[in-house]
């Protein structure tokens, strides 16, 4: 149903992005299980993305990287630009809370699930080339598009090949990894506005800082991103992901699902080391573990729940505050 299109020589459009909840719920199956008396908003929302497109108490639990939370009233997956804008804009004028997601990386969603909407950018994929320019929509993967990059011989998004997450997503928090982030090589952002406007915003004017972006402070939805990037031998630019890719495995907890790494770096301090020295690597509640093999992660050893997810990582902080007075703050981010 998703395909991804690749072109070259023509500008890309627009995509997704992972966004802090947006307040204006409902709760099963699919909407058809829904009376269109009960549900305008379902009724609305079926006519633009089609009744396949939207689901009645989706388990979010299938759609995060960590694989916890509960249902979410309505799950709607856009096809393209123009039902995205669409969508939101009946959302908006509902009232309804609703958050808008990319790959489900570095999110918790509650065992309670999302009363509201969740808008899934999934589903805009398209990738287009020009020169040394690519641009792609919200949805396509962050380590995809490093692949690519690869590929045509393009450097920039080495340091993305291993980071979990849309592209969306990525220009939402600025991402970043190994000595390299979004801020180093985004030529511009498409987004829609809260007015319900569409614009471009050059990478000056997106106030990226660590983890920080305007988008998020606004609540701009990413429609797409264009990287700047440059022409460089593809065999030393599949080198460097290489070992990159090499070192992650190595380090980090790959083999089980997490949200990445759970906490922000704190200002002369590296986490890991922190929780490390606190002795809290391997501290376990219920399916939740610190990883043992990097302390800066949280991990489902199995049958996690949202609650379990959460104590650890208030433990976590108890604990570190207490024994070096330095408050983690958490990467992740908490829904429902």
């Amino acid at each position: 149903m998703c395909q991804r299109s690749v072109s070259r020589g023509t500008r890309g459009l627009p995509a997704d992005i992972l966004g802090e909840p947006q307040d204006g719920a409902l709760s099963g199956k699919r909407k058809e299980d829904m009376s269109d008396s009960d549900r305008p908003l379902a009724w609305r929302l079926r006519s633009i993305v089609g009744e396949e497109n939207v689901l009645v108490d989706e388990p979010m639990s299938e759609h995060t990287t960590f694989e916890v939370g509960g249902p979410a009233d309505l799950f709607v997956t856009p096809e393209d630009i123009d039902e995205v804008c669409e969508v939101v804009s009946a959302v908006r004028e509902s009232g309804e809370n609703y958050f808008l997601l990319g790959r489900g990386s570095d999110l918790l969603v509650s065992d309670a699930g999302f009363r509201g909407v969740i808008i899934a950018l999934e589903c805009l994929m398209g990738v287009s080339v020009e020169d040394d320019e690519m641009c792609c929509q919200a949805g396509v993967d962050l380590r995809e598009a490093s692949e690519m990059a690869c590929e045509l011989g393009l450097s920039g998004l080495e340091f993305a090949c291993g980071i979990p997450g849309s592209v969306g997503g990525a220009c939402y928090m600025n991402a970043g990894a190994y000595d390299g982030c979004m801020a180093d090589v985004l030529k511009e952002v498409r987004v829609l506005t809260p007015a319900g406007d569409v614009c471009d915003l050059g990478v000056d004017e997106l106030d990226l800082g660590y983890r920080h972006s305007r988008i998020a402070d606004e609540g701009l939805v990413v429609l797409s991103a264009t990287f700047a990037l440059t022409r460089a031998d593809g065999e030393k630019i599949r080198q460097k992901m290489d070992d990159l890719t090499h070192r992650r495995e190595e380090k980090q907890p790959l083999d089980l699902p997490s949200a990445g790494s759970t906490f922000k770096r704190p200002e002369g301090y590296f986490a890991g080391k922190l929780i490390t020295d606190a002795g809290l690597r391997g501290y376990q509640v219920g399916g939740a573990a610190v990883s043992k093999k990097h302390a800066g992660f949280v991990v489902n050893v199995g049958g996690a729940t949202a609650a379990d997810v959460h104590a650890v990582i208030e433990h976590v902080q108890a604990e570190v505050e207490r024994q070096f007075g330095v408050r983690l703050q958490p990467e992740v981010r908490f829904l429902g």
